[in-house]
């Protein structure tokens, strides 16, 4: 038995879910809860975010619901925010946008971000963006070489 416990053990711990770090390199958005739940995920498994291209719309989400010390971004990154809107396809390919789901948006953006919004204008229907550089990291950090 006392042999079969060394064993037992070293299975166990190879079987265990390794944690993964998640990559964001070209995502243009979706649907505002179906980012929630994979980012609440992320969260809860303690994952890291390397942002390295493009996070626009609802993938924004990440910098409220994930730990910004959790998130980083390398020199490719770039975000894009605007007001929420309804699915094209219920509004005839007309873009309608939500009141309630741009307040849901603001809602979960971290102070540094809505800052940056308000100063650009608030959120509209067009995309604004911010590249890699000083204003986007005054909102998240760049990633380390060790990340």
């Amino acid at each position: 038995m006392r042999r079969l416990l060394p064993l037992l053990l070293l299975t166990l711990s190879l079987a265990s879910p390794a944690r993964a770090d998640m990559h964001i390199t070209r995502d243009h958005g979706g649907y505002i809860e179906e980012y929630k739940a994979r980012y609440q995920h992320v969260r809860d498994t303690h994952q890291r975010v390397i942002i390295d291209g493009i996070c626009n719309s609802a993938c924004t989400l990440v910098f409220g619901i994930v730990p910004l010390n959790k998130i980083c971004v390398t020199p490719r990154a770039s975000i894009g925010v605007h007001e929420a809107y309804y699915d094209k396809s219920f509004t005839f390919g007309i873009k309608v946008t939500s009141l309630e789901g741009t307040s849901e948006l603001m809602s979960y953006y971290p102070d540094p971000l809505k800052d940056w919004i308000r100063r650009n204008g608030g959120l509209t229907t067009e995309m604004k963006k911010i590249k890699n550089g000083a204003e986007l990291w005054k909102i998240v950090d760049p990633c380390p070489d060790a990340w």
